[in-house]
């Protein structure tokens, strides 16, 4: 019987005893497969986790710097600004205008791309506050607006736009809309999300997301949710007032979230942030991450609809844009999910995590 011998010199392991072995180790690997899978999961969670702690550090940074200023959009109404590509002065007539001003300004200097067919278009019909307000950390930092840092290591599609930025100008590709509206019905069907303008502006988002009231104030004219889709909100207003909170507004930071993932992508089915089993990773106020589940949070509150004594609970169902990931009942599922911490009864002043508070004294 032919020897394999070791790299010791010693006796070797025979070609019947060497497949042995090798069924061992296969039979291990079955066994261990999907805890080694689970493990990957859990790494990548933590890095999530390590992204939003990053961030809030960043973010306490431009505080210090900015008269302990929640980060936001600073461009704001009647302020006076130039265009970068052509050298014209603006003034914008609300503040989401301006914010959208400001976002194409960011990206300008970012990427260069002031003329031709990829040039950043002004995109006004979209409250830029939801996706994009990292963008202002991003200036601030002189970084790079594609940083892996403002995804979540297991948003496949982020990271895909990310890496081909230019993708939205091709007849087949994977941007949100697109190449139209899905043919099966289930998915968001809010108008404007086809246009180039806001195509253009996917590789630029976050797979983490701001709470409202950190960049809307608590009271007064309003920006609320909507029944139709989780994905925009309506104004009570043309004059919403944006940007301008401070951190001394947070009464309980430890139990107040700041930034949080729109989808908890280390749970089977990558659950949205409502369902109250997903655990998806939180920056809270005062800088810990916050893991629990969603489901022992406070209820969500529509801002508008409490004040006028309509509904005290805001609920509404979970449609995706496509290449999101689907409820978990399928497409058009009309299960009515609370927004937990995205909508918080009494804002930056609320508690979204009671059992966090001990944490904070």
């Amino acid at each position: 019987m032919k020897h394999y011998e070791s790299d010791t010199g010693g006796r070797g392991f025979s070609l019947v005893e060497l497949v042995a072995v090798v069924a061992v180790v296969v039979s291990v690997g079955a066994v261990l497969g999907p805890s080694v899978g689970s493990m990957r999961s859990q790494m990548r969670g933590v890095s999530s986790e390590g992204n939003l702690a990053a961030i809030g550090q960043v973010g306490g940074m431009y505080a210090v710097d900015s008269d302990d200023r929640i980060f936001s959009f600073t461009w704001q109404a009647g302020g006076i600004y130039t265009n970068l590509s052509n050298g014209k002065q603006f003034q914008p007539s609300s503040d989401q205008t301006a914010a959208s001003y400001q976002v194409r300004d960011i990206l300008y200097r970012a990427t260069g791309r002031l003329e031709g067919e990829s040039r950043i278009l002004w995109s006004h019909t979209r409250l830029m506050h939801r996706r994009f307000s990292h963008l202002v950390l991003v200036d601030y930092l002189g970084g790079s607006v594609t940083d892996p840092m403002w995804v979540d290591p297991m948003d496949a599609n982020q990271l895909s736009w990310q890496l081909h930025p230019l993708e939205y100008l091709e007849p087949d590709n994977s941007v949100p809309y697109g190449n139209g509206y899905p043919n099966k019905a289930g998915y968001d069907e809010a108008l404007g999300w086809e246009p180039q303008n806001f195509t253009q502006l996917w590789p630029f988002a976050s797979s983490y997301q701001v709470v409202p009231h950190a960049w809307l104030q608590d009271f007064g004219d309003q920006y609320r949710p909507v029944d139709e889709t989780p994905h925009l909100f309506s104004a009570t207003g043309f004059d919403v007032q944006l940007g301008e909170r401070r951190h001394t507004e947070v009464r309980f930071p430890s139990a107040k979230v700041w930034m949080f993932e729109e989808f908890d992508r280390e749970q089977a089915g990558s659950p949205y942030f409502a369902y109250d089993h997903a655990e998806p990773a939180k920056l809270m106020f005062d800088g810990s991450i916050n893991t629990m589940a969603s489901g022992l949070s406070q209820s969500s509150v529509s801002p508008v609809d409490y004040l006028n004594g309509d509904k005290f609970v805001w609920e509404q169902k979970y449609v995706p844009l496509d290449t999101f990931p689907v409820p978990l009942g399928g497409l058009g599922d009309q299960t009515l999910l609370s927004q937990r911490f995205r909508w918080t009864l009494g804002g930056l002043s609320g508690v979204n995590y009671p059992q966090a508070l001990s944490r904070g004294r």
